[in-house]
């Protein structure tokens, strides 16, 4: 019976902890274009670079935007 249970509460953990970190929005930018974007997930390429404020992790899409237009290197 506690391995069931067990088993329940991992398989609806797995579902729920992506569900947490798509709050995450974060401004990036190319390192050869220099142009700004927003991005749902930590960049792990070498390729871009996290510029928001202190890397900043924003929560909504609109919020890393108005976050964006504040980064000096993205102007």
């Amino acid at each position: 019976m506690k391995i069931k249970l067990v088993a329940a509460a991992a398989l609806v953990a797995s579902f729920a902890v992506p569900a947490f970190a798509a709050d995450e929005f974060y401004v990036v930018q190319d390192v050869k274009t220099k142009k700004c974007t927003v991005v749902d997930k930590k960049p792990t390429e070498s390729s871009m670079t996290v510029v928001s404020p202190a890397g900043a992790v924003y929560k909504t899409k609109a919020e890393a935007e108005a976050g964006m237009k504040t980064v000096k290197a993205c102007s």
